[in-house]
């Protein structure tokens, strides 16, 4: 399942995937939905989802923050930054239910159908669906947009669409994609669900891979109205979207109006949502949620401050060291660089004790996370490369260093440099030297945001103890997004967020191929035939049971070449919003969809009152 560098919501326009069942797995001629697991939870006549009202009235703004600017209304290309609210403007061919462990159902396509040998999958599309401009959506528009998007588009499409041999049409609204036939990869059917179709009549005749500013055409529920190059954008509700009477948007898309505004950062960002300048926030940083909710409108109720404590996605956050720098090129050097990290005394010290260490490439997930020694089925994926394995491989994973909390790291910092020593690294006049070249170990931790060096700060102090010269530099973040495309830093922090159903984007996130791609998401620079054939049977496995298996054996393999230095985890989010909105009874399990809230004309009123009796008290 391919899920974004940042995932922080379940928010629309985002690009969906479309499962598939493990047995039976194939979807029959006409299926309105197919599912990973199981059978789906709505049948072919269900009305809405469960966790949106059906009866939610439209109407209002829904005002949002992001940090940094955009100079590009291209969100599929790798060059410019895109403009937020963009993928509210373009649909895929399936959407994903927020109440199931991985099912979907027809948006763009109506019905659904895998092939008996699963060469091919083939989606017949909805009669209604038009763009914004009235034009009906068409065969030709699929194949388009998957052989534009695959030829043109970010290079993350051609990796994920490497094993699609093929886009035709094969009736009058029926599109069918057939495979390469290159081993047995069952989620093939459901990521053609996740593409993002794009309209063949408006890119014709334009340059797409040219940035640019011209608001593209879409068929979303939303499209973009305005903007302020740089500053906001303002996205309107399609008044005759096509599908806004479907199943699977009832009850969703309520705001008539969707605006983004762009902040420095999230410091300015927070006390401009305190003073209204917008309406929700979703806080990422421990401190600014223990000591910056502060002021009247909190204390006086009108702005609601609240951890949805639901499990986020399984994911892995860390340091990350670039495999394309020599100094990080011996395993054991970066095992050593990890035991500087002292997570105990980060967490009590500067983020009040929220956080959780992470322990696995699949944390949140535990039957994809590795435990314990492997199982007989994990030894019968990983025994044909012992000689090209680390030994301890086949024990226990490893446990990230612990300390006592109070900021004296002494054993873990002598721990390190033995490893250093195995490594060929001594500490002469206060440095660390490789004594065969005489090098000195330097690299910079990159940044995007201010409070990155409050994390990073005490990392740096610890690794200068073992005569590293480290360093922070924080960079905006259109230069952080360039640099990062092109592997052009030594060590970031990075996020995968996973998903409960991994698969071909683990290509992508640790395989050889995308290690020189620009802008992929192996930022590592992995490059090893043996994760590469970990990935393969993910991919490639027909039951749950052996995917759940593959998974702890590649977690194995990733854990053991310390290619991070982990960091951490929370189990929720926190969220702050100006009490204007109605919410559904019920939460979905994947976290808060936004796009399921509207305004509630009541709270909308009092909370006007509310800040109006704020505007105009005396001062003391």
């Amino acid at each position: 399942m391919l899920l974004s560098r940042r995932q922080v919501l379940v928010a629309a326009g985002v690009a969906a995937l479309v499962p598939v069942r493990w047995r039976p797995a194939r979807a029959a001629a006409g299926a309105h939905g197919i599912a990973m697991h199981g059978d789906l939870k709505y049948g072919p006549g269900f009305g809405h989802f469960d966790y949106v009202n059906p009866e939610a009235p439209k109407g209002g703004t829904l005002s949002l923050s992001t940090i940094g600017n955009f100079d590009s209304m291209n969100p599929f290309i790798l060059r410019g930054t895109p403009a937020a609210g963009l993928g509210l403007a373009f649909e895929t061919l399936t959407v994903q239910s927020l109440d199931e462990p991985f099912s979907e159902y027809g948006l763009i396509a109506q019905t659904i159908e895998v092939a008996e040998d699963w060469g091919s999958v083939s989606y017949e599309l909805h009669p209604d669906a038009r763009w914004h401009d009235g034009t009906p959506i068409t065969p030709a528009d699929v194949i388009f947009s998957f052989e534009t998007l695959k030829a043109k588009g970010h290079p993350r499409y051609r990796a994920y669409y490497a094993n699609v041999a093929r886009a035709e049409q094969t009736g009058e609204r029926r599109v069918t994609f057939t495979f390469d036939g290159t081993g047995a990869n069952r989620e093939l059917p459901l990521i053609m669900g996740q593409l993002s179709i794009i309209p063949k009549h408006y890119y014709e005749g334009r340059d797409f891979e040219q940035v640019d500013l011209d608001i593209p055409l879409g068929s979303g529920p939303y499209r973009i109205k305005s903007f302020v190059a740089g500053r906001s954008t303002l996205s309107e509700r399609v008044p005759d979207y096509w599908g806004a009477e479907l199943p699977v948007n009832k009850g969703r898309n309520n705001f008539d109006a969707i605006r983004y505004e762009y902040f420095r950062d999230a410091d300015v960002a927070l006390e401009a949502f305190k003073a209204g300048q917008y309406d929700l926030r979703v806080e990422n940083s421990a401190k600014r949620w223990a000591t910056g909710y502060t002021g009247p409108a909190i204390e006086r109720g009108l702005i609601k401050v609240e951890k949805v404590k639901i499990e986020p996605p399984a994911r892995m956050q860390g340091f990350i060291f670039n495999l394309r720098r020599p100094q990080f090129h011996d395993r054991r050097v970066r095992e050593a660089i990890g035991y500087a990290f002292d997570f105990e005394w980060t967490n009590r010290t500067l983020m009040y004790d929220q956080y959780v260490r992470l322990t696995s490439f699949f944390h949140g997930e535990p039957s994809l996370m590795a435990a314990g020694d492997p199982s007989p089925a994990e030894l019968a994926l990983l025994e044909p490369y012992r000689d090209k394995l680390p030994s301890e491989v086949f024990g226990p994973p490893p446990v990230p260093p612990r300390t006592d909390g109070t900021g004296n790291i002494r054993d873990n910092l002598r721990q390190a440099l033995r490893l250093l020593r195995e490594a060929g690294w001594e500490v002469e006049d206060g440095k660390l030297v490789e004594t065969a070249s005489g090098r000195a170990m330097a690299f910079e931790i990159l940044g995007d945001d201010p409070s990155d060096e409050r994390i990073a700060g005490p990392f740096v102090q610890n690794l200068k103890r073992l005569g590293i010269d480290a360093r922070i530099r924080v960079v905006d973040p259109a230069q952080y997004q360039n640099r990062t495309d092109d592997f052009d830093f030594d060590m970031i922090t990075d996020i995968w967020a996973q998903s409960a159903s991994p698969g071909n984007e683990q290509r992508d996130f640790w395989g050889s191929a995308a290690a020189d791609v620009p802008g992929s998401r192996n930022t590592i620079g992995i490059e090893d035939p043996v994760v590469d054939a970990m990935i393969d049977a993910v991919i490639r496995a027909e039951s749950r049971e052996a995917l759940e298996t593959a998974c702890r054996a590649l977690d194995r393999v990733l854990l053991w070449g310390f290619y991070l230095v982990p960091q951490f985890t929370d189990n929720g989010y926190r969220m702050a919003w100006w009490d204007k909105f109605g919410q559904p009874e019920k939460l979905p399990s994947e976290g808060p969809d936004l796009f399921a809230w509207w305004v509630d004309p009541a709270r909308d009123r009092a909370l006007g009152t509310g800040r109006q009796q704020i505007d105009t008290k005396p001062a003391p």
